[in-house]
């Protein structure tokens, strides 16, 4: 048996349907919500971590064709075993898989598939080189693609390179989709944990300016008395 289809009967097995349930409603999948018509096996995220181990010698190809399943389990693993594949590959071997990635991102389509996947991949192969792509990605009209871009950056973060991600979220500022605020928020806060002089610069430019929810994941660790001045405008 292929691979791929001992993978696919596996998940099938583990499947379960009171969990499947849950995970719809937990990742908005009803009509008009982000995660539209999405559907699932009902198989948590530490058991799909497992077979990541277990199938890890997988083809790059194999991972990709499993990408466009349309069970999120599927394709949540697809991204576990990417990343895995794309941390031991060449050089080429990295710039196709991001390149495939990127032309996949219509199946990279909720935010735990993003946040798994961008920093390991599109952080990591930019990192070094021009970061055209992610300013392209920043200005997408699709959701996914705008949360990919500035997740990617967290990569940039954790080697203390920080002018990314301040120029992608000046980009997202004034983004409509509070999935894009948390990621921002989230990403300055990061920023935050290696300097908070970068940060606070940031936003003591932008803060009166920015959605809430932007601002409340941005100062979440600040000390109390800091952060309540930035929720009401008095810094």
């Amino acid at each position: 048996m292929f691979p791929l289809q001992s993978i696919q009967q596996e998940l099938r097995k583990l499947g379960n349907k009171e969990i499947a349930v849950h995970s719809q409603k937990f990742f908005k999948t009803g009509k008009g919500e982000y995660g539209e018509g999405d559907i699932f096996l009902g198989v948590r995220v530490p058991v799909l971590r497992k077979m990541a181990k277990k199938y890890r010698d997988i083809s790059s190809r194999d991972a990709f064709h499993l990408l466009h399943s349309a069970f999120h389990e599927e394709r949540l693993l697809s991204l576990f075993l990417l990343v895995e594949i794309f941390r031991k590959a060449n050089e080429e071997e990295r710039k196709r898989i991001f390149l495939t990635y990127l032309g996949s991102a219509k199946f990279i389509n909720n935010w735990d598939l993003v946040d798994s996947s961008a920093e390991y991949i599109v952080g990591a192969y930019l990192r070094k080189i021009d970061k055209i792509p992610i300013y392209k990605l920043a200005r997408s009209k699709s959701l996914w693609e705008r949360r990919i871009s500035i997740i990617s950056t967290c990569h940039f973060i954790k080697h203390n390179e920080f002018f990314d991600t301040l120029k992608i979220a000046e980009i997202l500022l004034q983004d409509k989709e509070d999935l894009i605020h948390k990621a921002v928020g989230w990403m300055l806060r990061e920023v935050g944990k290696r300097s908070i002089e970068v940060e606070e610069r940031f936003l003591n430019k932008y803060y009166k300016n920015m959605p809430r929810t932007m601002l409340r994941y941005a100062i979440e660790k600040f000390p109390e008395p800091h952060r309540k001045r930035y929720l009401k405008g008095i810094i």
